[in-house]
Formats: C-alpha cells, structure tokens, sequence
C-alpha cells in the first residue's frame, strides 16, 4: 500500500498484528440495545426486529458479529477487519453455525465504501475500539464511511479513548510503548519487561507517580488485565485519546448528531453527578460543551456514544407508545440481585418500593412494558421513575430489551445451530464465553463449564452430577485441572467436587434464566 507520499507502507498502518485480539462480545452493539438507546432519548430508530442492514468496522475475531447475525436472522451483517487472521477465525465460526446473513472482508476502511457486495445504505453503523488506534488518514476515510453508507435516521456507535480521564495514565502508557519500541522483537515479548520497568520508575519514587496518587492503584489493576488486550491497547503506533467535542467535530461533516452513552448508566444524573454539578451543566445550552463538561464531572476515559444521522424527536405521544411496546427479559438470577448501581459517584442504593415489584413482574419470562403497568404496584411507580428504573436495571446488566415476539420461531433455529457450534468447542478451550439469544437479539455470557453443561445436557444427561461428570472427562482428557482460589486441584475427586458444586448452582440458578432467554 502506499502513503499519500509515495512511500510504501505497511498493510496493518502501525496497528499490532502479530497477536490476536480477545474474543469479546460487546452488548451495546446490538440492534436491540442502539435502538433502547435512541428509545430511551426519544428519537425515531431503526426497528431491529424488522429486516435491517448492519456494517461493523473493525469486527476483531467477529465474535459480536456473529452473534448477532445468529440471534437476527432477519438482518444481514457486514463487518470488515485489517487484520486476515481474524477473518478467517470470523468466517470460520460463521461457516460452522450455518450462518448466511453475514460477510466478512479484510478490506481496509479506505476502500471499504468501493465494496460492490455491500448495501447502498445501512441502518446501523458500528465501531468499537478503533477511532483512537489508527491514523488520522483512517479515521478521515471511516467519517466518510458513514457520510457515504449511513442511512438517514441510521444510527452510529463509535468508542474511543477519551478525555480528560486519560490525563494522568497517558505518560505511562507513551514510557511503556517506548521501552518496547527500543527493546523491538515480537510484540507478545514487550508487554512483561514493560510492565517491570514502569514498576522499577514507580519504586524509584518518580516526582510523576507521586504527583498522581490514584496511578499505583490503576497500574496494579493493569497487571491482571488480560494480556493480548493490553498488548493491542499500550503498543500499537498510533494511540490517542479524545474530548468528546473532538469526534463531534469529526462526525458533523457526515451529518450526525449524538443522542446519548450506549453506557445507559452513565446518563443517570442521579448516581453520577451530586446536585450542584447538575445545577451547573443545566446552565450549559450548548449541548456539545454540556457533554463535554460532565467528562470533566466524572472524569470518563473511555466514551462509548451514539449517534444518528438526522435527529427526529418522537412526539411525546408516539415517545409512551414506544416505551409501551418496548419488551424486557431478565438476564440475571433473581434471588441474586443486589440494589445497587454504580456510577461516577460511587455505589449507590436502589429503592426497594420502586425495583422489587419491576422484578417480581419481570421473572421468569420476557414482558412488554404494556405488560408490566398492567400490574397496580409498577403502574403506581408513576411514569417517570419506572422508566428510569428499567433504564438503570438494563444499564446494570440485570435486563436486556428484547425483540419482538413475532418471528421467535426462527430466530430459535438460528441461535440453537449457532449455540450447538459454540458449545462443542468448549470441549477443546474457552475462549468463546458468550451464546446467542434469540429472544434479546443478542449474546449472554455464559462461561466454558456452563456451555460444557449445556452440551452434556443437549446430549440427555439430565442430572447436575451427569454434566458434573461430562465436564470432567472433557478436561480430564486434555489434561485439564480446575484452579480454585489460585490454587490448582490436582485430583479427580476434588475436580469433580468442584463441577458438582459448579453444576448444581447452575441448574438453580442459571439454567432458569438461560431457558428465559431460549439458549436453553
């Protein structure tokens, strides 16, 4: 490829290659949930549980892509990536479930909008984890991406680095992207001496870490991280955070306007901000400097924001109808939830009078909001704070919003093909922690020994101790062994106390919710 002067460059523009990027699923992606977003502002959004087309830029190991081609197969999904080797393990997970709604490409963004195969226009756009890690000339062909394929009333999700919460880290992570640039080799060999060398300046009581307190705390989080994320996240040649007035600057000439965080709890002013802040941003007028201004308030380093190509506010009118008609599904044990939310603020305790009767009503299987006022103790809450409450419970990944019930027979067939090669590869390591649902629209975390239940169940092993049992042969086979509390169970009897342990929580209190969300 060459640059605009001439010289040749490299195919990944600086980007790290040469490891693979975690499989992650990311919830704010889903259709269900933009849509929730642009609901829960009162704007006009693409209906997800009608056909749609779909783009994601910079898909990774396509994981979320995936996902939500199984989960709607009524939609079609397009998703390109640089980097080869995530696009081959993409099409290959995709080939395995029987997926035929979705396209990967390794084309880059430059090019990408050339794409004969693509749609003239999505309904949804998103990119996560890329505007901050590549160049300025990228970022420029990604803006004109969306100003060229972005449907009118289409949304956009886009995540960055942002300011001012990268203030005080960013030095740190330039002293550690510069000690590997220096030492060289393979990018898997720098994160390590890195990592020492920042903990050497750090005990050599360096004016800047004493200078910033809160950095031994952040940098002793950044040890446990997972390393093929910090390696892509403190490596890469191009790195920069954001102001959120930056990307609104950027995303205007596309025509854009942002209508909220996918990071529902983050606009909860109440958890976030105390009462003299909101009197000051109140004061604000210009929507882009108020915005702005509460990063300074909660100090943000990471924004996740949507926006949308031509805001057009519901009347409040259709705004109700549309809550009305908006469904819920709890994704969490009941028996297990906690009351409490956190925000910039701290945790903060939810009100029993307004969240025990949402969640009764909400247990066991999926309801329309219509549905839930029908009951007097949610239609007592008063408008205003029951929808706020549904708002902070999806914002704490205790409910999901869901599709519409209409076409669920098919989306089952889609997500148990897409599920059924997901779980048979448990057997082999963990790396995909997430299932499809068929009834969000979207993916679930479910972790390696629960698919592995799962799969002993689907093969009629009924009991917990039968899936206890199957999981241990699978991992006995390998040469696996459980660790516990940082310790690594050595015997068969303690692995298999531990999986029955595991198995008999999961059959009281997971397995409910999964069969609530069809994946079971």
């Amino acid at each position: 490829m060459l640059s605009k002067e001439g010289r040749v460059s490299s195919w990944n523009s600086g980007y790290v290659a040469d490891i693979a990027y975690t499989y992650g699923y990311y919830q704010e992606l889903s259709p269900s949930h933009l849509s929730f977003v642009a609901t829960n502002r009162a704007q006009h959004a693409p209906d997800p549980s009608g056909p749609i087309n779909y783009c994601e830029l910079g898909s990774g190991q396509g994981l979320t892509t995936n996902i939500l081609a199984a989960a709607n197969p009524h939609s079609r999904f397009y998703a390109t990536d640089f980097n080869p080797a995530h696009v081959a393990s993409s099409r290959r997970l995709a080939a395995e479930a029987g997926l035929d709604n979705v396209t990967f490409y390794d084309t880059s963004f430059s090019d990408f909008a050339e794409e004969k195969s693509l749609p003239e226009e999505f309904d949804i756009i998103s990119l996560h984890g890329i505007y901050s890690w590549v160049n300025a000339d990228l970022r420029a062909a990604i803006v004109d991406f969306i100003a060229r394929k972005l449907k009118v009333g289409g949304l956009l999700y886009i995540s960055y680095n942002c300011m001012p919460g990268w203030a005080a880290a960013a030095p740190m992570r330039h002293l550690m992207y510069m000690h590997g640039k220096v030492h060289g080799g393979p990018t898997a060999t720098r994160l390590q001496p890195a990592l020492d060398f920042i903990e050497k300046i750090q005990k050599s009581n360096a004016l800047y870490f004493r200078s910033n307190p809160l950095l031994e705390k952040r940098f002793e989080m950044l040890k446990g991280q997972n390393r093929n994320y910090l390696t892509h996240e403190y490596f890469n040649d191009v790195w920069e955070p954001f102001y959120h007035a930056d990307v609104v600057r950027d995303l205007d000439a596309a025509k854009l306007t942002y209508i909220g965080s996918a990071s529902l709890l983050e606009d909860v002013d109440v958890i976030n901000l105390t009462e003299e802040q909101q009197k000051i941003l109140a004061e604000i007028a210009d929507p882009v400097l108020r915005e702005t201004t509460r990063d300074y308030m909660t100090n943000k380093q990471f924004r996740r924001d949507v926006f949308v190509k031509g805001a057009h506010p519901l009347p409040p009118r259709l705004a109700r109808e549309t809550w009305l008609d908006r469904r819920f599904v709890l994704v969490a044990d009941r028996s297990g939830i906690e009351l409490k939310a956190k925000g910039a603020l701290g945790e903060a305790k939810l009100q029993e009078e307004v969240y025990n009767p949402l969640l009764e009503r909400l247990a066991g299987e999926p309801k329309t909001v219509r549905e839930l006022v029908a009951d007097p103790a949610v239609a007592n809450l008063g408008w205003a704070r029951l929808q706020q409450a549904l708002t902070v419970l999806v914002g704490a990944n205790y409910l999901m919003p869901c599709l519409s019930a209409r076409d669920e027979g098919k989306r089952v067939r889609a997500t148990k093909a897409f599920n059924r090669a997901v779980v048979l590869r448990a057997q082999d390591n963990g790396n995909l922690q997430f299932l499809a649902s068929p009834v969000t629209g979207g993916g679930v975390v479910v972790p390696r020994f629960h698919q592995l239940f799962l799969l002993a169940l689907s093969e009629g092993k009924k009991q917990p101790q039968e899936w206890a049992q199957f999981a241990w042969d699978v991992l006995n086979r390998q040469g696996e062994r459980i660790t516990k509390e940082g310790n690594v169970l050595q015997s068969a009897e303690e692995n298999l106390k531990e999986l029955n342990e595991q198995a008999a929580s999961f059959a009281e209190k997971r397995l409910p919710v999964l069969r609530a969300l069809q994946i079971a």
